[in-house]
C-alpha cells in the first residue's frame, strides 16, 4: 500500500480504504498524466432524461434466495467483478459519455459507433470512449498484485508465509472494491455517477447471461447476488461445472471460480420478508443511485455444511458481534442436530435442553456477556436502551466509555428501567434474567428451522410438555 499510493508507512496504516484508493489516484494522475486533482468535486451530474433514469437508476442483480434446504449445491463467483468491469470494458469518468461520435447521425447504431472508436453501455446506451481509460489504469496493476498473491497461495507454503499472502490479497481486495461505490460517491476526486450506473448495467448483463448458460447446461440457480451464484443440478446428468464455468469465463471475459461445494446449504427468510423467491433488480450495492439503499449482503442469510465438512455461516446469529456465547454455542449446536437428523423435531429437543440449563440457572453468567458498540455520548441517547444502562453503570465505576468503543454487560432484569437493568460483565455478575436471554435462543433456534417452514410458534409448540424427546438431543 505504500507503494502503490506514496502515503507514508503510518499513514497507509491507518488510512481508510477510501483514503487509499482516492491517494492513488491523485499519486498516478500527478506524475503519469500531468493532471491535478481538484481541491473540491466540481462537476455536476448530467442531464438525464426519464427513461434513461429509468434504466439506470438500479442496483447489481439480485436473484432473491430460494429460502430452503437444498443439497449437492456449488457456489461459483466471478473474480474482483467491478474492478475487471472497469478495465475490460474501459469505464472512467473521461470515457463514459464521450463526444468521440457527437455530431454524426449514423453513430446511433453499434456498428458506427464501434468506427467512432466507441461502444455502447448495455440498457443505458452511453458511449465510452476506446481511449485507455484513467481508472483502468488505477486498477490494473492492483487486478495484477491481488491476482499474483492468489496464484501464489495455491502453492504449498508455510503458513507463516501463507498467511502473508492472504493478508495482503485481502488489503487489495478492499481497495478494488472501494473502487465501484466511489464513482457513485458526491465528494470523490475522480467519480461520476454515470460510471457507476454503467458498472452495474454491465453487471446485471453479466448475471442474465451466466444464467441462462448454466439452466442451458442443466444447472439451477438457488441464489445469486451481484457476483456470486449457488447453483445445483436441475436434471440428472448436467454439463460438468467446470466445463460450464470455463466457457462463461471465455464468453465474458472476466474469469468464474468455484467457490466451494456443499453437502447442503439452507437459505433463512428474512424476519419481515413474505416471499422469499424470485428475482429482484436495485437492492444491490450502490442502489438507489448509490445514495443509499440496503447493501447486497443484508439479503442474504444462510448456513450450510462444506464438501470438507466444515460449516460456513452468514448472517444468523451466532456471526453477530453482540451475541452472547451461550447463544451462539447453541445455535451451533442446533445446526449440527440438524445436519445429524435432517428433521427441526430433532433441533427443537436440543433447543429444550439448552432452555432447561438456562431456567435452572446452570449457564455461566460470563457465557451471557452482550459486547455492544457506543455509537454516541451517554446524554444523546433518546431510549432508554441496554447500552444506556451499561453507560450509567459505568459512569458510576467512573469509567469513561466514548463513541466507537464497547460496552459489556448481562442483562440481569429485563423489566427494569434504569442501570438496575444490567450488570457490568467485568462485575462479574452471578445473576441473569433467564426469559430474555431464553427468547435470544428460541429466535437463533428459529433461524435454523426456519428454511424448512417452522415458526416461532410452531418452535414453542414443540416444547409442550409430554412430547417425546430423542437420544440424539443429548450429543453434541
Amino acid at each position: 500500500m505504500v507503494e502503490r499510493t506514496g502515503r507514508p508507512l503510518q499513514e497507509a496504516a491507518w488510512g481508510s480504504i477510501g483514503t487509499l484508493l482516492t491517494s492513488r489516484q491523485i499519486r498516478l494522475a500527478r506524475q503519469k498524466r500531468d493532471v491535478l486533482a481538484p481541491w473540491n468535486k466540481w462537476e455536476p451530474e448530467r442531464f438525464t432524461d426519464v427513461e434513461t433514469l429509468h434504466a439506470a437508476d438500479r442496483g447489481g442483480f439480485t436473484f432473491a434466495p430460494e429460502v430452503g434446504f437444498h443439497e449437492d449445491v456449488h457456489e461459483i463467483d466471478f473474480a474482483s467483478l467491478y474492478p475487471r468491469i472497469i478495465c475490460e470494458r474501459n469505464v472512467s469518468p473521461e470515457t463514459v459519455g464521450c463526444d468521440c461520435g457527437s455530431g454524426d447521425e449514423a453513430a446511433a447504431t453499434e456498428e458506427s459507433a464501434a468506427d467512432a472508436g466507441t461502444h455502447r453501455v448495455p440498457e443505458l446506451e452511453y458511449e465510452i470512449c476506446e481511449t485507455d481509460g484513467f481508472l483502468p489504469a488505477v486498477l490494473e496493476p492492483l487486478i495484477s498484485d491481488r491476482a499474483d498473491r492468489k496464484r501464489r497461495l495455491e502453492a504449498d507454503l508455510p503458513e507463516v508465509e501463507a498467511a502473508r499472502r492472504r493478508a495482503e490479497s485481502g488489503a487489495i481486495k478492499w481497495v478494488l472494491v472501494s473502487c465501484f461505490g466511489y464513482q457513485g460517491y458526491r465528494n470523490a476526486k475522480f467519480g461520476r455517477i454515470e460510471c457507476h450506473e454503467a458498472i452495474n448495467a454491465y453487471a446485471r448483463e453479466i448475471a442474465l447471461r451466466a444464467k441462462r448458460r448454466l439452466e442451458d447446461a442443466g444447472w439451477r440457480i438457488v441464489h445469486g447476488i451481484v457476483d456470486s451464484l449457488w447453483v445445483t443440478p436441475r436434471v440428472d446428468e448436467p454439463e460438468p461445472l467446470e466445463a460450464v464455468i470455463g466457457a462463461i469465463s471465455e464468453t465474458i471475459g472476466i474469469p468464474l471460480e468455484h467457490d466451494g461445494s456443499y453437502e447442503w446449504v439452507c437459505f433463512v427468510p428474512l424476519r419481515d420478508s413474505i416471499g422469499g423467491v424470485g428475482s429482484v433488480e436495485g437492492t444491490g450495492p450502490g442502489s438507489t443511485r448509490a445514495r443509499g439503499g440496503a447493501s447486497a449482503g443484508a439479503l442474504t442469510k444462510y448456513f450450510g455444511k462444506r464438501a470438507s465438512g466444515e460449516y460456513k455461516f452468514r448472517g444468523i446469529e451466532l456471526r453477530q458481534r453482540s451475541t452472547p456465547a451461550f447463544v451462539a454455542d447453541g445455535q451451533r449446536a442446533f445446526v449440527e442436530a440438524l445436519d445429524r437428523e435432517r428433521d427441526p423435531e430433532a433441533v427443537c429437543d436440543v433447543l429444550g435442553r439448552r432452555l432447561n440449563e438456562l431456567r435452572e440457572g446452570r449457564v455461566d453468567p460470563a457465557a451471557l456477556a452482550i459486547t455492544k458498540r457506543v455509537s454516541k455520548s451517554l446524554d444523546d441517547y433518546g431510549r432508554r436502551t441496554h447500552t444506556v444502562a451499561a453507560l450509567q453503570r459505568y459512569e458510576r465505576r467512573g469509567i469513561d466509555r466514548h463513541p466507537g468503543q464497547s460496552v459489556e454487560y448481562v442483562v440481569a432484569d429485563d423489566d427494569s428501567r434504569g442501570p438496575e437493568r444490567v450488570r457490568l460483565a467485568l462485575d462479574t455478575p452471578s445473576e441473569y434474567d433467564a426469559d430474555y436471554y431464553a427468547t435470544l435462543l428460541v429466535r437463533a433456534c428459529e433461524s435454523v428451522v426456519s428454511p424448512l417452514g417452522w415458526d416461532r410458534a410452531r418452535i414453542r409448540n414443540s416444547l409442550r410438555d409430554g412430547r417425546t424427546v430423542r437420544l440424539s438431543t443429548f450429543v453434541d
